[in-house]
């Protein structure tokens, strides 16, 4: 799930991240499937997006063990890809506005157009910069990019979870050996209040309060 800017690789030409703005490997898409209780949907992925061989096993974790999403009010998932969070946030919740943010061009394409398919029309896909200055989010899910580096990740979450709104939580998902522990460490230098709210198949799922 991609969200920072892209920054200069030291792969050889041609090889795309899941974090590129615009993906360098040719597009081939496929299906994947999102079993989630009574929710059984058939999404569109492809090369150059985050899960393009099936639904990651982190937001599998997440979408299973974290809290319902609020019923109503604006909800962020940071780092949508093609979209699998985003669209079951939207089932759970019709009434909220689910923001899918990302900026993968590819993975907006595919997450509006998995959205669509799936009849939620609350779901809106957008790049950071598109997403209202003053938007403030009841609550936030992400399978963040861990694998971008420490630095744009912390950017990256320092610039979106002090848009919680007051007693709002942030849901980050991470695992345990990328990580999740010396996050929540960091986390709470930062003035958050963090717990492990679950451990399991190696992740952690971090629930992250506004000061």
């Amino acid at each position: 799930m991609s969200i920072p800017k892209k920054r200069p690789s030291q792969a050889g030409p041609g090889t795309s991240h899941y974090f590129d703005p615009a993906p360098a490997v040719r597009s081939k898409p496929r299906s994947v499937f999102l079993h989630l209780g009574e929710l059984d949907l058939k999404l569109q992925a492809d090369r150059g997006v985050f899960g393009s061989r099936g639904v990651d096993l982190g937001t599998l974790v997440l979408l299973r063990e974290a809290p319902a999403p609020p019923v109503a009010g604006d909800i962020l998932d940071l780092g949508s890809g093609y979209g699998a969070i985003a669209i079951a946030l939207a089932r759970q919740a019709p009434e909220a506005r689910i923001w899918a943010v990302d900026v993968n061009e590819r993975a907006l394409e595919l997450t509006r157009a998995n959205a669509l398919s799936a009849g939620t029309a609350n779901v809106t896909a957008g790049l950071p910069d598109e997403v209202p200055g003053g938007l403030q989010f009841a609550a936030i899910y992400s399978n963040p990019p861990v694998r971008v580096g420490k630095a744009p990740l912390h950017e990256l979450l320092l610039r979106w979870l002090p848009r919680l709104e007051p007693g709002g939580s942030a849901y980050l998902v991470v695992l345990r050996n990328l990580g999740s522990d010396s996050l929540a460490a960091w986390l709470a230098t930062q003035g958050y209040d963090v717990r492990r709210l679950k451990s399991k198949k190696g992740y952690r799922i971090l629930e992250v309060r506004a000061p």
